[in-house]
């Protein structure tokens, strides 16, 4: 029966693949598009969600309030990345994704529907955590079954470019999601802001549900269609009687391990980069037109750098592309960071930034693949799952908070550069120990 819904698979993939392509990217993308549109706009608005579910005489109570809850999310990534990355593996991919992706929409509009305490009392706090903490578990079950899913549906030769996606998708939402929050902050008064502009910011990302929702559901199953082109260590695990899924892990915790230290690093360097529009207004002192503009920039050649960095895995391997770039963002981050922080222009931020951003996607362009390629298919979707939730619990619900208290403590603007270069270290070793996966040079080798 497996074998005979895996041929029916194969086929279904290979008659239909340049559409497939397209469509997979697209669908799988969508999710974690809308992730870091909801992360970028919770973080914009996080004033008015404070002013609205946790009013109080201290504005700085009510800020840490709202961002307690932004908070709580991060607690159950790890367990929707266990969870939905089980199911996927045992069930398929596109129920996995249908899910994560349904949940993810409710707890967004959820978000800008629940009545302010002024109107409901205390249970608008309650209900405005209950829908982070849904929308945390289900953003934890999205990227590994996603992901998994590009790589499995993509043509052998375009694997890095499919799977890069993710990496362009968090730049292209979180641009849009800045130009929204930008754009409603400068057109509505401080009082529509604060009574329900910020809600039109959440109701818009809603917009995409539909078409996220159709675009899944018409994708093909590629979890029992038969692997294309795997790296040898794969390849080897797959074809050994079906064993335990624990022993799967513990076979594959060597490329684990390194998957976690390299997202750690990338984690803290998309935090750091994000936190430059605050810090560009409070250490910088400048104005949030010129923030705001740097970091479009930043992320605009970070989607450019992350596509380019796939493509040209597909062609010379996943190993020179995550090492190289990496090696250069850690050669000039803290020279650039000088440059910001001296200077203090405009020029300096958006130069700065969209280097740091550009050397890093242009690596990540290619790990993502180099990851999903090497874990055995058995496990793909819930070990990316895990590890990637996991540490960005860690790493991406700390992140800022240790910036701001690294800047406070030491007195330095170069704080964020310092806590970066130690985590790119550590994420370059991580690199260079990850081995070759592209079918290009594997099946040469």
């Amino acid at each position: 029966m497996v074998g005979e819904l895996a041929e029916r698979g194969a086929v279904t993939l290979e008659a239909h693949q340049p559409v497939l392509a397209r469509r997979a990217v697209a669908a799988a993308t969508i999710g974690n598009a809308l992730e870091f549109y909801d992360f970028i706009t919770y973080a914009f608005f996080s004033i008015q969600i404070g002013h609205a579910f946790f009013p109080s005489h201290s504005a700085y109570v009510s800020l840490m309030a709202s961002l307690a809850t932004f908070g709580a999310g991060f607690v159950t990534r790890p367990i929707g990345g266990l969870v939905i990355g089980i199911y996927a593996d045992h069930f398929g991919r596109r129920p996995a994704m249908m899910f994560s992706f349904i949940l993810m929409g409710v707890a967004i509009v959820a978000m800008a529907l629940i009545p302010p305490y002024a109107a409901i009392g205390a249970a608008a706090p309650i209900l405005a955590v209950i829908a982070r903490m849904a929308q945390g578990f289900s953003l934890g079950g999205e990227v590994g079954p996603t992901t998994a899913y590009l790589m499995e549906a993509a043509p052998t030769h375009r694997r890095g470019l499919a799977v890069s996606w993710q990496g362009a998708s968090q730049g292209i939402a979180a641009t849009v999601a800045g130009l929204v929050g930008f754009g409603l902050s400068t057109l509505l008064p401080a009082a529509a802001l604060d009574g329900y502009g910020w809600r039109i910011a959440f109701l818009l990302g809603a917009l995409t549900l539909p078409y996220g929702i159709w675009l899944r559901r018409g994708l093909p199953e590629t979890l029992h269609a038969p692997e294309r082109a795997a790296p040898p260590a794969a390849a080897a695990v797959e074809a050994a009687p079906e064993p335990a899924r624990m022993a799967l892990v513990r076979s594959s915790g060597r490329i684990i391990v390194l998957a976690a230290m390299v997202l750690m690093a990338g984690t803290i360097g998309t935090y750091v980069l994000n936190y430059m529009t605050t810090f560009a207004q409070n250490t910088l002192h400048m104005t949030p037109a010129q923030a705001f503009g740097a970091n479009a920039v930043g992320n605009v050649v970070g989607v450019i750098g992350s596509l380019y960095g796939g493509w040209l895995s597909d062609r010379i391997g996943r190993r020179p592309v995550m090492i190289w770039p990496a090696l250069a963002n850690l050669v000039l981050l803290i020279p650039l960071f000088l440059w910001i922080t001296e200077s203090r222009t405009i020029v300096a931020l958006a130069v700065g930034t969209g280097i740091i951003a550009l050397t890093g996607a242009v690596s990540s362009g290619a790990f993502y693949a180099a990851v999903v390629e090497t874990l055995p298919k058995r496990i793909r979707g819930s070990a990316f799952a895990a590890t990637y939730a996991f540490t960005i619990a860690i790493f991406g619900g700390t992140t800022q908070l240790v910036i701001t208290w690294l800047i406070h403590t030491t007195g330095s603007a170069m704080a964020p550069a310092f806590y970066l270069f130690a985590a790119a270290s550590i994420g370059l070793v991580a690199r260079w120990l990850i081995v070759e996966s592209a079918p290009s040079k594997t099946a040469a080798g």
